[in-house]
């Protein structure tokens, strides 16, 4: 408890330095409900990459605190579980795990950013009640560290995707580079979902937990350990109930970061999909911090 202790006075510390380090000019305080203080906010707290970049490293460092194989632990982690699980559906589903492997891998991959995002980011304001109630920042630091932190998971985790690019040959091409704006737009979507779930679930907090089940059940209804050709293939009302995949908006933000990597082209329409679900999904943000943004240091 007394290490404890003593690592979050160390943090405060460092965090109030940092602060006045970035800006020598005052936080933003303008009570006003409109879209361009929530810009500002926003804004503001990318202005402090400073802040947030020490913050989301120094989670990392905490996390494997004392640990021989350190940050290794989340690649080793993640290539076990799709390992186990790629060999295993492929036996399942008869597909060369030479072609499924890689499937569930980057699925695996790209998943752990997404649902990262979800669930740590509808707590992340009630996890740094401390800083946000004692040290002057923009709500969106908070946002940022989170992203960043799940942006280095992602970083490790690229580790097992180019093993299997060297040992089982797989085929890029210069559509592969299109994996490069698809991160770009999950970032993006990365900080809405976050600020936009944070406030929320910091007002009810019924909705961390739930969003924690849902994440859950959503990793089963997208493709991920599965794929829509295989069931395609089948033909009759399954291929016709594969469709309904469709729906599901995940699977469109899982398509354009997966498919590049492992050279396969992507449908337009996966991308149109995404880019609808971004502006929606940010212009419900904006609204929510114009009408609640001041609100989060009470409810916490």
């Amino acid at each position: 408890m007394a290490v404890q202790d003593k690592t979050t006075e160390q943090l405060r510390a460092d965090v109030a330095r940092m602060t006045t380090v970035t800006d020598a000019a005052e936080v933003p305080k303008s009570s006003s409900q409109t879209l361009k203080a929530s810009m500002r906010d926003l804004t503001y707290g990318f202005s402090q990459h400073e802040l947030w970049l020490q913050l989301g490293w120094q989670d990392i460092k905490q996390r494997y605190r004392r640990s021989t194989l350190g940050p290794l632990w989340i690649t080793i982690a993640t290539g076990v579980m799709a390992a186990a699980l790629g060999l295993l559906y492929s036996l399942l589903f008869q597909i060369d795990w030479r072609e499924f492997l890689p499937h569930v891998t980057v699925g695996f991959i790209v998943w752990g950013f997404i649902s990262g995002c979800v669930k740590e980011g509808s707590t992340i304001f009630i996890d740094n009640e401390g800083l946000i109630k004692q040290l002057p920042s923009a709500l969106s630091v908070h946002v940022y560290r989170v992203v960043w932190r799940q942006l280095l998971f992602f970083a490790h985790n690229l580790v097992i995707w180019l093993i299997l690019v060297f040992v089982l040959d797989i085929p890029l091409n210069w559509e592969s580079l299109l994996a490069i704006p698809a991160l770009l737009l999950l970032v993006l979507n990365g900080v809405w979902v976050a600020m936009f779930f944070g406030i929320v679930a910091t007002r009810f907090r019924d909705v961390a937990p739930l969003l924690d089940a849902l994440i859950q059940l959503a990793f089963y209804v997208t493709p991920i350990v599965w794929t829509t050709h295989t069931l395609e293939q089948q033909g009759g009302e399954v291929a016709e109930q594969a469709r309904i995949v469709e729906i599901n908006p995940l699977f469109h933000y899982l398509e354009i970061v997966r498919a590049p990597m492992l050279g396969n082209h992507v449908e337009f329409y996966h991308w149109a999909i995404v880019l609808g679900c971004t502006v929606v999904g940010l212009g419900l943000t904006l609204l929510a911090m114009r009408q609640w943004r001041f609100r989060v240091s009470y409810w916490v």
